[in-house]
Formats: structure tokens, sequence, C-alpha cells
């Protein structure tokens, strides 16, 4: 199974990426929909959370006011990475549990949708890596423009993140969403058949097909090693 790592930074336009692979009948892991279902109500993040931040993070419905929490973290160093360590095990469990069973569908290529895919150290188990890139200046005016933002917020926000320059450089395939949708539209269909190339057999054996291949192997060679001792031990007699 290929798994391919899709990230970039906010308003950078990787959400957009990642709707165009779901609508090419690729599977997605999306982090930031595992993201907001362990801080739903009742949820082990969501109580770790509202341990360490308080109730003053609370709706009057007691789910999480994730723009007043995202406030809190985008000016303080130090709260969003005990955030980001509150919540990175739950993530990375939901993760694994969504690829696997995208394994267990028989899908042969999964695209895993990450935010912080370098900053968590989950590129290792990702192949290729596809970056989606804009400048700063791209960033920050759409920033603003989106989330009604200032100017000093929308640059923390930004500044808040891995520099995209910095990913860039380290991935594999990199999508320059400067432009507009019809050049986007444009390089997505050359990402597209890059991750549909044939699988690799390290990706074959481990994907649902080259498993059960194997099994099927493993079983047949001791059938066969049984049948052969018996006959030998039928002919020793």
């Amino acid at each position: 199974m290929r798994i391919v790592g899709l990230t970039g930074g906010i308003a950078s336009g990787k959400s957009t990426v990642s709707n165009l692979f779901k609508a090419s009948s690729i599977p997605v892991v999306d982090a930031d929909v595992i993201a907001r279902n362990v801080l739903k109500k009742g949820n082990g993040g969501w109580k770790r959370v509202v341990s360490a931040f308080g109730e003053e993070i609370l709706l009057p419905s007691q789910e999480v006011d994730r723009p007043k929490l995202g406030q809190i973290v985008f000016s303080s160093d130090s709260k969003r990475e005990l955030l980001n360590k509150l919540m990175a095990p739950y993530i990375s469990t939901g993760i694994f549990w969504e690829i696997l069973k995208q394994w267990a569908k028989g899908a042969k290529v999964i695209v895993v949708d990450i935010p912080l895919l370098f900053e968590a150290k989950m590129d290792k188990w990702t192949k290729p890596i596809v970056v989606v890139w804009v400048s700063q200046e791209t960033q920050l005016k759409r920033l603003m423009q989106r989330d009604g933002l200032s100017q000093e917020d929308a640059g923390n926000r930004a500044i808040a993140q891995m520099s995209l320059d910095l990913k860039r450089s380290k991935a594999d395939v990199v999508i320059d969403n400067n432009g507009d949708l019809h050049n986007l539209d444009q390089q997505f269909d050359k990402v597209l058949s890059e991750i549909r190339r044939p699988l690799t057999w390290t990706e074959f054996w481990r994907s649902r097909q080259g498993a059960f291949s194997v099994l099927g192997l493993v079983t047949s060679g001791l059938f066969v090693c049984k049948h052969f001792s018996y006959l030998t031990l039928s002919n020793c007699l």
C-alpha cells in the first residue's frame, strides 16, 4: 500500500488539494477531522485539554470553543506546544486506525492529510510527500481574507508552523498554489498520475492483496512440505 503524505501551511490550499484527491476516489485520512473528534465533549482528548486550559475554553454546550482555544495557543509558544503534546497520542492513534480501515478495504493508495507532518515526524511513514506551497505574501493575504484576521494575528498563526519554504525543501512533490484554480487543477492532474503509478514490490507486500499473497504462499508451502514428507515416509515403509 502506498501512503502519500499531504501537508502544507495554514491558508496554503491544502484542504482544496485534499478534496481533489477525494473527488478522484483516492481515500484520504484527514488529521484535522480526527483532531476535531478527539476534542468532542467527553472524549479523552477533551478531558485532558479542559484540565490543562480550564473550563473558560468551553461553550455553553460544553464543547470546546475552537476559535478561543486557537487565540490562546497561537499567541503562546509554550501553550501551543502543550496542546500539541496533549493531542498527539490521540491523533496518532486515530490516524493509525483510519489507515488500518483503508488497508482492510483493500485500498492500494491512500493520502494522509497532516498539517504537522514533519513536526510530528510522521513523514518517515509516507512516500511520496506532497507539499502545497504558497509565498508568504499570498499566505498572509488569504488568511486575513478567509478568517478576518489582522495582519499581526495572521502573521502569528503563520509563524507558529514550520515555514512553507522549509517544507518545500523536504517534499518529493511540490504544488505551487499561488495561481488560480485552473492552474491548481493542471498541477494536480500530474500529481495524481504520479501517485497512481504501479506499486513498488515493497508497497505491494504492504497492501492487503500482498499480505494475502504471502499468506497463500506460506499455506501452500506448508501443504507441499507436509505432502512431500508423507510421501517420503510412505516410501520408506
